[in-house]
């Protein structure tokens, strides 16, 4: 117990020392190793959530990181799965003072829905980003001009300040992107995606000209796929699976809705959509010839308007 103990306690100094995805992934991490200690006590959640003066769905909550956690709670918890090394319990509270930090987003909470918060933290967390997009072109690729057409198009209701500051949180959700160690991201885009022409035939042309050069960028690989191809195995809709360096992550799955989303973690729904997303990869056409897939566009559409 106590070597089991010393080992939850040293990973936890890890990720306190290179944290990376703000208080998402640190809620997570932290709820990932109290769900362990507790395990390995044989204590129930009802028990652990009396200890805390709370009920079972408290500690379920906890321990899948949707919630922040008070350090009295935290260190009640600790009591209870006997931990008492003042050392290892002080990393344990100071993850979850961290984790109770808001993160940079939290500026936009005025347009950012809650279902979506978690999003951004496991993207900045994620060394890996895979992403299926059908009908456009992945957020995280887009310009300003082509990210308000969309949002303008998902949110008709919003007033010019709302689709701004939405604008403004799309743009700033891409600087991780390139900054040093920054994930790598694999993005397959449907022809679709590419011939229809959001927010006017000039932000279009922006657009294709802007991912074409982020495809040349060594973390960056664009596959599109084009109609020649027929059906594709996530006729669905989009798909985006995180994979992590961190080792009590495991990949998740993320499906966007109109007004939520699903994040899968279980190892068949992650399995299935690997294997869906490895199939998309496997027939679109390769990364090497993107650009000139895209330049081949770019050039229709030009001589098209003439």
């Amino acid at each position: 117990m106590a070597s089991a103990q010393a080992g939850r306690a040293s990973a936890v100094r890890d990720i306190l020392a290179h944290p990376r995805g703000g208080p998402t992934v640190l809620r997570i991490v932290l709820g990932t190793h109290l769900r362990r200690l507790r395990e390995a006590c044989g204590i129930t959640r009802e028990a652990a959530g009396d200890a805390i003066r709370g009920s079972h769905a408290k500690i379920s909550r906890l321990e899948l990181g949707r919630v922040g956690a008070k350090e009295r709670d935290i260190a009640d918890l600790l009591t209870l799965y006997g931990v008492e090394d003042e050392s290892q319990r002080e990393q344990f509270l100071t993850l979850a003072r961290q984790a109770n930090v808001p993160g940079w987003w939290q500026r936009y909470s005025d347009v950012l829905p809650p279902w979506f918060e978690t999003m951004i933290g496991l993207e900045e967390a994620a060394s890996v980003i895979r992403t299926y997009e059908v009908q456009f072109i992945p957020g995280l690729l887009q310009t300003a001009d082509y990210a308000r057409a969309c949002i303008r198009l998902g949110n008709p209701r919003a007033s010019d300040r709302e689709v701004n500051r939405r604008v403004e949180l799309r743009m700033e959700r891409q600087r991780f992107l390139m900054a040093a160690g920054a994930p790598k991201l694999w993005a397959v885009v449907d022809e679709a995606a590419l011939r229809r022409p959001l927010g006017g035939d000039e932000a279009m042309r922006q657009q294709i000209k802007h991912l074409r050069e982020l495809s040349e960028r060594p973390n960056i690989t664009v596959q599109i796929a084009p109609f020649r191809l027929g059906g594709l195995a996530a006729a669905g809709g989009p798909i985006t699976i995180l994979r992590f360096l961190e080792p009590d992550l495991p990949d998740i799955v993320y499906l966007e809705q109109l007004n939520s989303a699903l994040y899968l973690d279980k190892r068949d729904d992650v399995e299935d959509y690997l294997a869906v997303m490895d199939s998309l990869c496997a027939t679109a056409e390769p990364h090497g010839k993107t650009a000139e897939l895209l330049d081949h566009i770019r050039l229709r559409d030009e001589l098209k308007r003439n």
